[in-house]
């Protein structure tokens, strides 16, 4: 049984997804915060937009992982999300700093509603991902 880049990249995957689906149910709290009224919008958008790069990063990472070793079904389930991250990143409010949600619209009804099921939508593909992650590992390191 050999060790090759294509295990380590679903190593790599695997503690990177573990991370993205932390992300994702830190989203989903503090817009469940802000939806119960517990939280002040201004304390929670400076809590979630330093989150929202290096999140994106680390997955667009652990995709080009994917495309140098030539997992391309782990690549093309993930690539439908990485152009939703693209495209929300490209159509976000005017802000002075990196980051998605601004305090001044983030309470409105169709906003939170909206960011709610992105970050469920989300944790389902990241778990979903993860589990085959785990298959892509085991199957990869017994094939070799």
């Amino acid at each position: 049984m050999a060790f090759n880049f294509t295990a380590f990249s679903y190593i790599v995957a695997l503690i990177g997804d573990a991370f993205l689906i932390f992300f994702a149910i830190f989203h989903v709290i503090a817009f469940d915060e802000l939806k119960t009224d517990y939280k002040n919008p201004i304390d929670q958008c400076n809590s979630l937009n330093p989150l929202v790069l290096p999140e994106y990063l680390l997955h667009i990472f652990l995709n080009i992982l994917f495309l140098a070793c030539g997992e391309w079904f782990s690549l093309c389930i993930n690539i439908p999300l990485i152009a939703y991250h693209i495209w929300r990143y490209k159509n976000r409010p005017v802000m002075t700093g990196p980051g998605l949600y601004d305090p001044t619209t983030v309470l409105a009804s169709d906003n939170l509603t909206k960011n709610i099921r992105e970050g469920w939508i989300k944790l389902a593909i990241y778990l979903i991902s993860f589990f085959y992650y785990i298959y892509g590992m085991v199957y990869s390191l017994i094939s070799t």
